[in-house]
């Protein structure tokens, strides 16, 4: 059985090679940027024909089901987490029914709630050269993710108040590396981030864990 994952952390890519660092995995890391044309080569379109990283190719026993190719970023780190991780309590993975309904709901509550606006403050406020950035563009999309904030903000002063720490459970999960991937990306809306101290104090936790720093080290390289 071998693991490979296409893509760089500095993209959507970050939430599978995170998962997989989380969870301890052999993996072969193919650098695959989204710029330059890498993933519109023959051999790229061969395993997705969208053209976009990441992916991840799964090469098991043909007793296991053979190779099993997954793309879209938040497919590929839940795969991981049910197919690769152990439900023991311990690990990222889900360990019941309700963790994974957990895991399921805010991962796609991030890709369609936030993502886009998340995006948009992030290359606005810091990723684009200051030539480019349109301040405004910014400042509408932080208006707009007001309303999510609010949402995962109550959710996570709930799970405070229960004493747990995270999405999902007392420990962090894959749910936590899913949303926590779209949502540091608003982190240069400062005003934002402090209106929220529960979802920063906790935004804060995720990207601090010595997974993410390792991927975002040999993530370019």
């Amino acid at each position: 059985m071998s693991l490979t994952i296409y893509g760089i952390a500095a993209s959507r890519a970050s939430r599978p090679l995170w998962a997989a660092t989380e969870l301890g995995l052999a993996f072969k890391h193919v650098t695959t940027p989204y710029a330059g044309g890498a993933t519109r080569t023959p051999a790229f379109l061969a395993i997705n024909a969208n053209g976009h990283i990441p992916v991840v190719v799964d090469q098991r026993s043909p007793e296991e089901g053979g190779e099993t190719v997954v793309w879209e970023s938040m497919a590929c780190a839940l795969y991981l987490a049910r197919h690769h991780g152990r439900p023991d309590g311990a690990s990222i993975t889900p360990a019941n029914p309700r963790e994974d309904a957990e895991a399921l709901r805010w991962s796609f509550w991030a890709v369609t709630e936030a993502e886009a606006d998340a995006l948009t403050v992030l290359m606005h406020r810091m990723a684009m050269p200051a030539g480019r950035r349109k301040p405004e563009l910014a400042a509408a999309a932080e208006r707009r993710l007001a309303v999510p904030f609010k949402v995962i903000e109550q959710h996570l002063q709930r799970q405070h108040d229960q004493g747990q720490g995270y999405l999902a459970a007392t420990r962090f999960t894959v749910a936590d590396v899913c949303v926590a991937s779209v949502l540091n990306w608003a982190r240069p809306a400062r005003g934002l981030m402090a209106a929220h101290p529960f979802t920063r104090a906790w935004l804060m936790r995720c990207v601090q864990r010595p997974a993410y720093r390792a991927i975002h080290a040999f993530g370019e390289a």
